[in-house]
């Protein structure tokens, strides 16, 4: 079962991601481990739950994701990171994959892009 984390400052982002997660979680593929809204709760909870995948927002209430991406694969705690921004911009896409990253998605464009990479990792 992949264990997913959903960080994002926006609780209706949260909400539909997990509501675009529960097909695999009813299948027994997925299990929505956690979520949270700003760098510094994302950090504590990722730290102690493990989760197979994390989903981070760019920009948090108090910080970045990217903050927060940099400290999780430097301690080894989250094999695949996907980015989900509404800020897209080339810097951050940049930034992002150099720490990291496995995939940059821009939430206005390719929100479905998650949902097709967890398939994908349900798959494998």
């Amino acid at each position: 079962m992949l264990k997913v984390f959903i960080v994002d400052d926006s609780a209706l982002v949260r909400q539909r991601l997990a509501d675009m997660l529960a097909e695999f979680e009813a299948r027994g593929a997925v299990e929505l481990v956690g979520r949270a809204w700003n760098a510094r709760g994302a950090l504590e909870a990722i730290r102690e739950l493990e989760p197979d995948v994390a989903i981070l927002d760019v920009r948090l209430a108090d910080g970045t994701g990217i903050d927060v991406l940099e400290e999780i694969k430097a301690d080894n705690l989250v094999p695949m990171v996907i980015m989900l921004t509404a800020f897209p911009y080339p810097q951050y896409r940049e930034k992002c994959m150099a720490a990291g990253a496995n995939h940059f998605f821009d939430k206005l464009t390719e929100f479905e892009r998650v949902v097709e990479v967890i398939a994908d990792l349900c798959a494998e």
